[in-house]
């Protein structure tokens, strides 16, 4: 009798198991209805197609996937369906504040840490389920990107390059003030260094700490106090250097070049990414194709620093240099478009405020891209830069269920992409406006 007993209760046990297991997975399982479908990889747009994803995974897609009664359904048949974009050119710790000197003198990166997840969030409602980090002070981006991977704080997918290499003096190096002032702050990058011996360990020093791509500044900049705004600041056997030791670890590399001559040394040292490459010549371009280096231009934001920088206290000298830059680098970037130069999307958001990011489709469209291009360049392209292809950029099985929705058509009207409807990253739903 007990052994009927227990054997009959192993068996409703066992069901029980089985049962909870089915269950589970099938409360894992979304089936999502995707009315029109952008296909970023072949560059076509596809209509009525089925997307299935298992936890954070697609799992299938196509038009003649049968959906299971009682299977959960996100029904986006009257929106655009595409992948997460991403932007291969952000400072997600950092963002101007109400006055550049007190950014400088009252601001530790403690300040910056405890802001940087409102940040994070706003990137990721925009749309941006991946995103380049190029340049952080005290390694927070190492910090926000652990935090979003354990599910601690919403983000993007963070790909890291932790502190800025700049010579001494640089765009790297904070300067213009008095040098008895002693500080570490978000304005200091810290990494600073000169010589081949000392920007190889740098390389390590931020690999040691996190780093998963190696950023220099191969040039001066704007936003920085030093007379220049695209003189070389290493030398070629330096960047040469830089870029050895990056690929002997196992990274890519990519260089902050405004200036003409810079551009062509970073190139010539092997960057997988030029950004900004505001000053390019028929020579730059040509290397540029020659070595497959990709284009990463923020062309939205010069409006952004002439219309508001003023107002916080930038000072005059640096305003004067964005007038310089801006209109030469979007100048720049239609000719590189032209040329067939590789595009990637990177904005530099932390100039202007996070969540803007989508702002400068409209500006690369204007400068010569399609919008199915444009698109491309934060999808498939930008996948293609960072070497995340097998995880992300399209959707696709296998990769991660990155996607967003827009309720109209964004190769009709790329601006439709300032105002994501719908944001899904890695399975999980972080914005619905198609389903009040």
């Amino acid at each position: 009798m007990n052994k009927i007993y227990f054997k009959s209760i192993s068996i409703i046990l066992m069901l029980f198991c089985v049962i909870s297991a089915f269950a589970q997975q099938t409360d894992s399982v979304k089936y999502i209805k995707a009315g029109r479908f952008i296909d970023t990889e072949k560059g076509r747009i596809l209509t009525n197609q089925i997307i299935v994803v298992d936890h954070d995974t697609i799992k299938a897609v196509g038009d003649n996937i049968s959906i299971p009664t009682g299977a959960k359904v996100i029904d986006l048949s009257n929106a655009t369906v595409l992948p997460g974009l991403i932007d291969c050119h952000t400072h997600l710790s950092q963002q101007p504040g109400d006055n550049y000197y007190d950014d400088i003198f009252r601001k530790s990166a403690v300040d910056y840490a405890v802001i940087a997840p409102i940040y994070t969030k706003r990137t990721l409602l925009a749309g941006f389920t991946t995103c380049r980090d190029v340049g952080a002070a005290a390694f927070i981006d190492i910090a926000l990107r652990n935090a979003i991977n354990h599910g601690d704080i919403p983000g993007p997918r963070m790909l890291c390059a932790t502190l800025f290499i700049g010579s001494t003096g640089s765009h790297g190096d904070l300067n213009g003030f008095s040098p008895y002032l002693d500080w570490v702050g978000p304005k200091q990058m810290s990494g600073v260094a000169n010589g081949v011996d000392e920007v190889r360990k740098q390389v390590r020093y931020n690999i040691k700490y996190g780093a998963e791509v190696i950023k220099f500044g191969a040039s001066a900049g704007v936003l920085s106090e030093e007379e220049s705004v695209g003189a070389p600041q290493f030398t070629q056997e330096e960047m040469n250097a830089i870029v050895d030791e990056a690929h002997l670890w196992g990274l890519k590399a990519c260089a902050h070049a405004h200036g003409t001559i810079a551009i062509k040394m970073a190139v010539k040292a092997g960057v997988a990414s030029i950004e900004h490459g505001s000053f390019l010549d028929d020579e730059a371009i040509a290397l540029m194709k020659q070595h497959g280096t990709y284009l990463v231009a923020d062309i939205y934001n010069d409006d952004y620093i002439l219309s508001d920088y003023a107002k916080h206290g930038t000072p005059e000298k640096i305003i004067n240099k964005e007038r310089l830059v801006g209109k030469t680098q979007r100048l720049s970037f239609q000719k590189a478009v032209k040329a067939g130069v590789k595009i990637a999307f990177g904005t530099d958001a932390g100039v202007y405020p996070h969540g803007w990011n989508g702002k400068q489709f409209k500006y690369m469209v204007k400068y010569g891209l399609t919008p199915m291009q444009a698109i491309q360049s934060a999808t498939y392209n930008a996948a293609d830069l960072l070497g995340w292809q097998a995880k992300v950029g399209s959707i696709a099985k296998g990769k991660y269920a990155d996607l967003i929705a827009v309720k109209t058509d964004p190769l009709t009207d790329i601006t439709s992409l300032e105002n994501v409807s719908f944001v899904m990253k890695g399975g999980e739903v972080y914005k619905d406006e198609l389903h009040p």
